[in-house]
This record gives C-alpha cells, sequence and structure tokens, in this order.
C-alpha cells in the first residue's frame, strides 16, 4: 500500500520521496525515473546555466510525455538571485513545483505562485523556516548537516523535530540529510515529517549524471569516509555564503588540506587549475566527490524507480509491523 501523507496529496504523486535537486547530477533521466516511479523528481537546476536547463527540460517533457507524472525545478536561491531570467525557463515547462535552496525566497515566491507552481523550501534552521513560511512556502525540506553537497551544522533529527513544530497546520516537511533506506523513511515519518528527500542515494543510480568512479566511491564509502567544510568551495573558487560548508567524501586532495585551508586560500588560484583539470579528468582523488554521511547505506547502483520502490517497501514493512526474517535492510 503506497504511504499516502500530506505532502503526497499536496503533489499529487503516489510515494513520500523526493529526489535532490543535485547541480548536474540530476538530470533529466534521473528526474523522470523518479517521477514515473511515483516520487517527485526534481531537476538541478543548481548555480542556472541557461543551455543546460533548456536542453534538460525539453528532454524532460519527451521522457515524461504522455503519462506526464508532476516534477519539479531547483535552484541555488542566492546564484538565481542573479539569473532570475532561468526561473521563466524553469516555469515555462509547467513544473508542479518550485525548490529554493540557501537564500532569501521572498524575491521569487510571487512569480512561482502566480504561474501556479507550489514553493518548495530548503531550510537549516527555524529563522529560515520562518522567513520561508512568511514567503508562502507550501513545502519545508528541513535539512541536516548529514546531507552531501551544502548545508550547515543542525543534525537532521534535531532541525526535522524543531521544522515540525513550528510549521504545524501550515507546511507539510520532508527531511533531508544522511537518509537513503526504508528505515530513514519510516524515521522521518515518525518524527513528524511527511516524507524525504534524498540526495546521495540517488547520485548512486543508473540514470544519474554522476561520474562511474564517482558512484563506485559512494558505494565503497562508509560513514566516517566524508567531511564538512570549505576545501572544495576553496578549490574551485566558489566560497559559499556563511553559514553554509559543503560536504563531500575524503580524498587526497581533502587529506592534503585539512586544517590548512588558510594556506588553501592563499594558494586558491593555482589549486582551482589544479582542480578543475582533475574534475575534467575524472581525478576524484583531486576533484571532490558530493556525497553525505549515507553513503555507508548504499552498496549498489540502481534504476532510480526500483530504489524507490525498495525504500517504500522497507519502510512499509517497518511502519506496519512486520519486518520480518525475510527482509535485510542491507540487501
Amino acid at each position: 500500500m503506497p504511504i499516502k501523507t500530506e505532502f503526497t496529496e499536496k503533489l499529487g504523486i503516489t510515494h513520500p520521496i523526493l529526489l535532490a535537486p543535485m547541480d548536474i547530477v540530476s538530470g533529466a533521466r534521473l528526474t523522470a525515473a523518479v517521477s514515473l516511479a511515483g516520487g517527485f523528481g526534481i531537476l538541478g537546476g543548481g548555480y542556472g546555466d541557461k543551455e543546460w536547463l533548456e536542453r534538460e527540460l525539453t528532454l524532460l517533457g519527451e521522457l515524461i510525455a504522455g503519462k506526464k507524472p508532476p516534477f519539479g525545478v531547483g535552484f541555488i536561491t542566492w546564484s538565481l538571485a542573479e539569473k532570475a531570467e532561468v526561473l521563466d525557463i524553469a516555469l515555462d515547462a509547467g513544473p508542479q513545483a518550485i525548490m529554493l535552496s540557501f537564500g532569501d525566497p521572498r524575491p521569487f515566491a510571487g512569480r512561482i505562485k502566480s504561474a501556479g507552481a507550489q514553493l518548495i523550501c530548503q531550510v537549516q534552521s527555524e529563522d529560515m523556516a520562518s522567513e520561508a513560511l512568511e514567503a508562502g512556502a507550501d513545502v519545508l525540506v528541513a535539512q541536516g548537516t548529514e546531507a552531501g553537497g551544502h548545508g550547515a551544522s543542525r543534525t537532521t533529527l534535531d532541525i526535522v523535530r524543531a521544522v515540525v513544530d513550528l510549521a504545524a497546520g501550515r507546511a507539510p516537511v520532508v527531511a533531508a540529510g544522511g537518509i537513503a533506506d526504508g528505515r530513514g523513511l519510516a524515521a522521518s515519518l515518525m518524527l513528524g515529517a511527511a516524507g524525504v528527500l534524498l540526495g546521495t542515494r540517488f547520485y548512486a543510480s543508473e540514470e544519474a549524471e554522476g561520474h562511474d568512479e564517482a558512484k563506485r566511491r559512494i558505494c565503497a564509502a562508509s560513514g566516517d569516509d566524508t567531511i564538512r567544510g570549505l576545501i572544495f568551495d576553496i578549490s574551485r573558487q566558489s566560497v559559499w555564503p556563511t553559514p553554509f560548508t559543503g560536504r563531500c567524501l575524503i580524498n587526497d586532495h581533502a587529506r592534503r588540506w585539512a586544517g590548512r585551508e588558510l594556506e588553501l586560500l592563499q594558494n586558491a588560484e593555482a589549486v582551482a587549475v589544479e582542480y578543475e583539470a582533475a574534475k575534467a579528468a575524472g581525478n576524484f582523488d583531486i576533484a571532490a566527490v558530493i556525497a553525505g554521511q549515507a553513503v555507508g547505506l548504499i552498496n549498489d547502483i540502481s534504476p532510480a524507480g526500483a530504489i524507490v520502490e525498495r525504500i517504500v517497501t522497507e519502510a512499509e514493512q517497518i511502519l506496519q509491523g512486520r519486518r520480518n526474517s525475510d527482509w535485510n535492510p542491507h540487501d
């Protein structure tokens, strides 16, 4: 039986599972696969690359033609402020929702809602949640520090409970950070969340646009093999606003510069040349694999649809008290 929540009803989907709009990685193929499986795929609009967005939206339309399941498009809010025209490109594609993360959503909320799309806001504190609700957010994503990529310092267990209490009766809350299986979905629902947003688990999927070696490293890593900080942002000369730092897998580059961030800043220009060359060559001893602490729960590269079904089935068994000896959470 599907797990129905306020979020699934609001978005018209079958399963309370969202694809994190990972920059570039969450392309049209992955977005379509999650949505067609009954979840909510969110295209990773990221920093607002106009050509990439137009190309992927066209492909997405082709992939979901006929069935036309609900989907969304996500942007990094502070970057969108510098490329506001890409929001219109996204809205013209008819998404059910636009997701904004890491910045003030108020300058864009009116355009999003007047276009008939719902507004999803990712937040990392009660103050950010209050700001998003004042902007008219229809859904809040409470992101914990365990998440891959950019985030802040509050744990998922802590921030989800806090935002659920704050948003009670105003907007459903989705949990994010360190979630990769049915146990995480079931636990999030017990905390009062109406769904989960997954990034790293879907990075290790067949449809994700990430490099094969990056996916392999995610499957081989444990939860101890990630680091949160400024190293990869400094290395690519793209330091984010406070309080956001980035989590990625520990590699030779991270070991070299951990605790030496000031020296890294002083050598940023030369390091950036080396870093970009490594990224282009798929050398992940230097380039970052952006992933969260859920890596320890990920052991395979599967079709995204199979991942959705597996997580939902596990969660249903747990919630219904039918966790029998035939089910192994590590399968």
